[in-house]
C-alpha cells in the first residue's frame, strides 16, 4: 500500500468515526466517546485536510455544525448561523489559546449544561424561537418557549432593532429539577435522568401546556443577526456592554460573568468555579472564555464551525465505580463491528449510565478490562460515558477476558477487516445483514436524506426485523418503493433502543412488541397510510437526495449536490470515470473510488433499477449532462459565493442549489477567495467581513438577474 493510499484509508476512517459520533450526539442525544477522544479525532482530521486538501470529501464533518433538526417540529432557518465552540481541557491549553488569540480583556462566563436556543425579535416583539439544529436550520419551539416566564414576549425600553437574534441556554435549576422529579415519582412516573435531557425533552413537548408545567429557565449569552449593535445611538463595543444592553431590555443575563485582563485571571475564574460547581443554582460543565472586544471578535472571525474568539474550558469529569456486566458487539450502517460495554446502571454527573463504547478489540485490550471487573467510569465533559480501567484489587477470579467474535451477532456472517492492516472488523454480509439494513433504512428516511417522516427507527426495525415467522418486507433497499399495505399490516416487531440496539422492555420486564402498522381491530394504522404517502412523495425528491440515500461511503449532501448539478442523472454519475468524478468540486479521489466500487456490486445495481422501475426520479429534469450544470461552462464556474441574511426569494437550500447547479461553490464563510456575497435583510458579520475585504455585495434581486441573464 502506497503512502497516499494509507493516508486515504485513514482519512476515510476518521470521517466515518466523527460523523457517527456527531449523529449519535446531535440526533440521538447519545454520547459514545469522551470529549478528549472526539477532539483528538477532529484534530487529526483537520491536520490531514490541511496537509492534503485533495483528500477532502463532501461528507467531511469539518464542513458542517451539529446535527439535523427533529422532524417532529417545523424547520426554522436562522438568520445567522449558530456555531459550536472549540474546547480545551487543561490550564496549558487555555493559556496557549489566549497567547495566540488576544491580549485581552476577556469575558468569562459559566458554561450551562442546557439546550441552545435562538430567539428572534422583530421591533421588540418575540416572533420565533428555534433550537440549534444543524446550525443553519433548527426546530420551531416558539409556542413552548412562550410558556417560560423569564423570557419576555416584548422587550423593555425603546430603540430596538427591526430584527435581532438573541442566543442563550434553556435549562433546569438544580432545586427545580429535584422538585420536578419528586413530583413525577409521587405520580408513579419514572424520574428524569439528568437536567440537560429533561430540559431538551420538556422544550420539545407537542403540547405547550406540558412545557408550561415545567420550571424551565433561560440565560442569554450572545446575539446572532444584528449588523450594527447600538444603544442610544452609540455603538456597542464589547461583549459585556452587549450583556448590559440585553439586560436593560428585560432579557435574563447571568450575574456570574466577569471581565478580566490577564490569562492568570482567566485561570483564577475557572478554578474558583470548579471548586464550587456543585453549589451553583444550575449545572455547569465548564467555563466559556470570550474576547470582550466586538471589533476584535470580528477581526478574528470563524472557522467552518466555531468562532476563533471564544473557547470552552471543560472541567474534569466525575468518576464512579461500577460492574462491567458484559461486552457486546454493535453493527453499524457500514458493517463496522463496535464493542460496547454493558455496565450495572450507575448515576454519574447527574445521569444514569448503562452503556459505554469500547471502539474496537485493541481498545478493550489496552484498557485491560475483564468482563465482571469493577471498573472506573467517568463522564468526560460531564456528558460522555468512558471506561478508564479496572479496579484490579477487587478482582476475585471470576472475571473473564473478552474475545472478539469471528461472526456477526446479527446475521452470523464473517467479521473481517475491509483491507490489510485495518483494525476495525466489518460484517461481510452488507446486502442482507439485518443490523446493517436496519441502520441504512433508518438513515435514508431521516430529514437530511429522503425526509420520510413515517420512516423512523422503530419503523425501520419493523420493516427489516419483524418477529418470526413473519418475512421482512424489506430484504434490501431495493424493495422500499414497492411496499404495499398488504406487506405492512401483518408486521409485528420488537421495539429496539436506537443507542444500544437492545430490545426495550415493558413494565413486566418482557421485550416490548408492537403491531406497528395496524390497529387492534386489524385496520391500517395511520403510520402505515402515511408511510405509503411519504414514499410516493419521496419518488420526486431531488437527485442529490437519492444519491445520499444509497449509503455510498463518503457521499454526503455537499458532494451529492455537486455531483447531481454536474452530471444531472444517476446513470451519468455511475458511467463517469474516476478522473471525471474527481474533477467535480467537493468530490476528490477517495469519493470517486468509492462511487466506482459501489456500482460494480450486483445488488447495488439492483437497488437503482428497482427504484427506477417503481417510478423514482433519478435525474434532474431539463439537465443535459456535463456542460449544462456545474461544469466549466456554468455561469458561476469556479466562483466561491456566500449567501447571508434573511432572503425572501430563496430558502437556504434553494440558493445553495442555484449556486452549485451553475458551477459555483456555496461557501459558508467569507474570505479573500469569495467572489461575491448575496446579502438579505439583517445580514450580520459576513456582510461586515465582505465590506472590510472589499468583496462585491449584491442583493437577491441582482442574484436573480444574473441567474436569468
Amino acid at each position: 500500500m502506497t503512502d497516499f493510499e494509507t493516508l486515504s484509508k485513514r482519512y476515510g476512517e476518521l470521517v466515518d468515526q466523527v460523523n457517527r459520533h456527531r449523529r449519535a450526539y446531535y440526533e440521538g442525544n447519545t454520547v459514545l466517546i469522551s470529549d478528549a477522544e472526539y477532539d483528538a479525532l477532529m484534530h487529526e482530521l483537520e491536520l490531514l485536510e490541511s496537509q492534503h486538501p485533495e483528500l477532502i470529501t463532501g461528507d467531511s464533518p469539518t464542513q458542517t455544525v451539529g446535527g439535523s433538526a427533529n422532524q417532529a417540529f417545523a424547520p426554522v432557518e436562522h438568520l445567522d448561523r449558530m456555531m459550536s465552540l472549540d474546547n480545551v481541557f487543561s490550564h496549558d491549553e487555555m493559556a496557549a489559546w489566549i497567547a495566540k488569540t488576544s491580549e485581552g480583556p476577556f469575558l468569562c462566563e459559566l458554561k450551562i449544561d442546557g439546550l441552545a436556543i435562538n430567539l428572534r425579535y422583530e421591533k421588540g416583539v418575540l416572533v420565533s424561537a428555534a433550537t440549534r439544529g444543524d446550525g443553519v436550520v433548527g426546530e420551531d419551539v416558539t409556542q413552548n418557549v412562550l410558556t417560560i416566564k423569564s423570557i419576555p414576549r416584548r422587550l423593555a425600553g425603546e430603540g430596538h432593532p427591526s430584527v435581532v437574534e438573541i442566543r442563550g441556554e434553556i435549562f433546569f435549576g438544580v432545586d427545580d429539577f429535584a422538585k420536578l422529579n419528586e413530583g413525577l415519582i409521587a405520580d408513579g412516573k419514572a424520574p428524569f435522568a439528568n437536567p440537560r435531557n429533561s430540559a431538551s425533552g420538556s422544550l420539545r413537548q407537542k403540547d405547550p401546556k406540558v412545557t408550561a408545567g415545567r420550571p424551565l429557565r433561560m440565560l442569554v449569552h450572545g446575539i446572532g443577526a444584528w449588523s450594527n449593535p447600538t444603544a442610544a445611538g452609540q455603538p456597542i463595543r464589547t461583549q459585556s456592554g452587549m450583556y448590559a444592553l440585553l439586560g436593560s431590555w428585560g432579557l435574563p443575563t447571568s450575574e456570574r460573568f466577569a471581565v478580566v485582563e490577564t490569562a492568570a485571571q482567566v485561570l483564577e475564574y475557572i478554578d474558583g468555579f470548579e471548586k464550587n460547581r456543585h453549589k451553583l443554582e444550575h449545572e455547569i460543565d465548564g467555563v466559556v472564555v470570550k474576547v470582550d472586544s466586538l471589533s476584535e471578535q470580528q477581526d478574528l472571525g470563524f472557522t467552518s464551525r466555531a468562532p476563533r474568539w471564544a473557547i470552552a474550558y471543560k472541567y474534569a469529569p466525575e468518576q464512579v465505580n461500577t460492574k462491567l456486566v458484559d461486552i457486546r458487539i454493535g453493527i453499524g450502517r457500514t458493517g463496522r463491528a463496535t464493542p460496547y460495554a454493558v455496565v450495572e446502571p450507575v448515576k454519574v454527573a447527574g445521569s444514569v449510565v448503562e452503556f459505554a463504547t469500547l471502539h474496537n478489540q485493541d481498545v478493550v485490550k489496552a484498557k485491560g478490562v475483564l468482563i465482571g471487573d469493577t471498573i472506573v467510569l467517568r463522564k468526560a465533559g460531564d456528558v460522555i460515558p468512558e471506561i478508564l480501567g479496572p479496579v484490579i484489587e477487587l478482582r476475585n477470579g471470576s472475571e473473564r477476558a473478552f474475545v472478539m467474535p469471528s461472526n456477526c451477532p446479527s446475521c452470523g456472517a464473517a467479521l473481517a477487516p475491509s483491507s490489510e492492516g485495518d483494525i476495525d472488523l466489518r460484517c461481510q454480509n452488507a446486502k442482507s445483514c439485518p443490523a446493517q439494513l436496519r441502520e441504512r433504512v433508518a438513515y435514508l428516511g431521516s430529514r437530511g436524506v429522503l425526509d420520510i417522516e413515517a420512516l423512523g427507527y422503530v419503523a425501520a426495525v419493523a420493516l427489516t426485523q419483524p418477529l418470526e415467522p413473519q418475512k421482512a418486507p424489506l430484504s434490501s433497499e431495493a424493495d422500499l418503493f414497492d411496499l404495499t399495505l398488504e406487506d405492512l399490516l401483518p408486521i409485528q416487531a420488537q421495539v429496539l433502543d436506537p443507542d444500544s440496539g437492545l430490545p426495550k422492555l415493558d413494565a413486566d420486564g418482557n421485550p416490548k412488541i408492537v403491531d406497528f402498522f395496524r390497529k387492534k381491530d386489524g385496520s391500517p394504522a395511520e403510520v402505515a397510510l402515511k408511510l405509503l404517502r411519504n414514499l410516493e412523495e419521496a419518488k420526486t425528491k431531488p437527485l442529490w437526495r437519492m444519491l445520499v440515500a444509497l449509503s455510498i461511503r463518503h457521499v454526503g449532501p455537499v458532494a451529492a449536490r455537486s455531483l447531481a448539478a454536474h452530471f444531472g442523472s444517476l446513470d451519468r454519475i455511475f458511467a463517469a470515470s474516476e478522473a471525471e468524478l474527481s474533477e467535480v468540486d467537493g468530490v476528490g479521489v477517495i469519493l470517486a473510488q468509492s462511487l466506482r466500487e459501489w456500482i460494480t456490486v450486483d445488488w447495488h445495481r439492483e437497488i437503482v433499477e428497482r427504484w427506477r422501475a417503481a417510478g423514482v426520479q433519478l435525474e434532474t429534469p431539463g439537465h443535459d449532462g456535463p456542460g449544462s450544470g456545474a461544469s466549466a461552462g456554468g455561469m458561476f464556474a469556479g466562483l466561491s459565493i456566500v449567501a447571508t441574511g434573511s432572503l425572501k426569494r430563496f430558502t437556504r437550500e434553494q440558493i445553495e442549489e442555484a449556486i452549485i447547479s451553475n458551477g459555483g461553490k456555496a461557501a459558508s464563510s467569507v474570505s479573500k477567495k469569495t467572489a461575491f456575497v448575496v446579502a438579505g435583510e439583517n445580514a450580520g458579520s459576513k456582510l461586515a467581513k465582505a465590506e472590510e475585504l472589499g468583496i462585491e455585495v449584491i442583493d437577491e434581486e441582482e442574484f436573480q438577474r444574473r441567474l436569468n441573464s
